[in-house]
């Protein structure tokens, strides 16, 4: 129903703006170009006036680039995606825009021209945005460029689409490579217990996980909208040219379609395990904690009934030693579903014993609302991201579930581990993590307080305590 929906909005959009878009990709009708205004403004130089908060755009300045992105397959909604060059670029920007189908009027290749003036410069989830104004709790951040604006601020030029020349990488030299531009990643598989599952769960951002065969990870973010989202991810090893996008610091990469992909060689020798050297000694890291791994519990998740920008994930350290988090991950699974909608890199950090590791899917947001800062803004529609029915799993390098909440394969709604609109909270006693989820162990509030739960719906920042136990 939502897709029929959106296809639909899509249909009605385009029939009411089509009328003030056809001029510009037209050229006026007998070959001449109306309208094109003149570049006055280096990409580098819109980029260097971002200095931490959001900025309104008030002279009249023009930058050129070249649209790389196609919402055409439906894997990108709501987003431009633009490089400064059609090869070699040097920066990349995103257009914030409500305007369904755009690869009509902007497929990739097109030079297009964007009037920047009326426009807002930010950032979030580490990535620089263009697009129009969006409040939130007093605090200004980039939001979608109405439909009817569109055109008045990305205007194609007249010259048939270039060619574009994706840049040339690895994984591991991605992170040189300049955010929003076109990639080619060579030598990648999906792993081994990825093969053959979807490109993505339904109606979902799915996160899914590539390496190559020095076991350097990356992950593959799709669309649950996208027209190829039920078809099987490919078990070959080869090359993706795709977006290079980023969430918070770590490299994403969302294709255009499955033309995108061409992965049908041999997949790397089995039997080599990432992390290790060519002698299969472990690599390890002396600076990192390495106290008891079960002592790393998940004890709060939030869905504020007043506000779901504000949900986060509390993890924390009962025990007395630091614990490294290198190679762990969380896993959510969406409603009833047996496989991982969404996984979430949590390499990188230590908790120290009596600390906490808190996830957030909007960190302005979160700051704005509970006065701290998240340590980590993670992907919509991951773990920290829940509407109150899924499940979670913490499992750590080995593979070892440390702890869970909910039971993998049970819709929540209506369940003892339902907490939509609340708050599950961990009782304070417990100092262990549980690979199955014991109701007992936690006080649960939602909307309906079915199966033992608490029938009072919670309300950011007061019901909440992140960071505190």
């Amino acid at each position: 129903m939502k897709s029929m929906m959106r296809r639909l909005f899509g249909l009605i959009t385009l029939l009411l703006i089509s009328s003030c878009v056809s001029d510009f990709l037209s050229g006026g009708g007998e070959g001449e170009c109306n309208g094109i205004p003149e570049p006055n403004l280096l990409m580098s130089e819109l980029v260097s006036l971002y200095e931490g908060t959001t900025v309104e755009i008030t002279e009249d300045w023009v930058i050129e680039g070249y649209v790389i992105s196609s919402d055409e397959a439906g894997n990108f909604f709501g987003s431009l995606h633009f490089q400064d060059h059609p090869s070699e670029p040097s920066y990349g920007l995103q257009l914030e825009i409500d305007l369904p189908k755009s690869y009509l009027w902007y497929p990739p290749g097109t030079r297009i021209l964007v009037k920047l003036n009326g426009l807002y410069l930010g950032k979030r989830k580490g990535v620089l945005m263009l697009g129009g104004a969006f409040p939130s709790f007093g605090n200004l951040s980039v939001g979608r460029l109405p439909a009817r604006m569109v055109p008045e601020h990305i205007i194609a030029a007249c010259e048939e689409p270039v060619e574009l020349q994706p840049v040339e990488t690895g994984i591991a030299g991605l992170g040189e490579i300049p955010v929003n531009t076109l990639v080619h990643v060579q030598g990648v598989q999906l792993i081994e217990e990825e093969n053959g599952e979807p490109f993505a769960l339904p109606e979902t951002d799915t996160a899914r996980n590539l390496e190559d065969c020095n076991g350097d990870q990356l992950i593959l973010q799709n669309s649950g909208y996208a027209d190829f989202a039920a078809t099987a991810l490919p078990s070959g090893k080869g090359g993706i040219t795709a977006v290079h996008t980023q969430d918070n610091n770590r490299s994403l990469l969302r294709i255009r379609n499955l033309e995108d992909i061409a992965m049908e060689g041999d997949r790397c020798l089995d039997g080599y395990v990432p992390g290790e050297t060519e002698s299969g000694d472990e690599q390890q890291d002396e600076n990192e904690g390495t106290g008891d791994t079960n002592a790393i519990l998940i004890t709060e998740l939030a869905d504020p009934d007043n506000n779901p920008d504000a949900r986060f994930l509390e993890l924390y350290n009962a025990g007395d030693q630091a614990v490294s988090l290198e190679g762990w991950i969380l896993r959510r699974y969406t409603n009833a579903n047996t496989e991982a909608g969404a996984v979430t890199d949590l390499s990188g950090f230590t908790i120290q014993s009596g600390g906490f590791l808190l996830l957030s899917p909007d960190a302005v947001t979160f700051a704005a609302i509970y006065g701290i800062n998240a340590d980590l803004e993670v992907a919509a529609n991951s773990a920290a991201d829940s509407n109150g029915d899924d499940n979670m799993e913490l499992v750590n390098a080995e593979g070892e579930i440390v702890d869970s909440f909910g039971r993998v394969g049970e819709d929540g709604s209506g369940t003892d581990h339902e907490f939509e609109d609340g708050r599950a909270v961990r009782l304070a006693s417990v100092t262990r993590g549980s690979a199955v989820f014991n109701p007992g162990e936690w006080e649960i509030y939602n909307d309906t307080g079915a199966a033992g739960t608490i029938n009072q719906p919670q309300q950011a920042p007061g019901d909440f305590s992140p960071g505190i136990r």
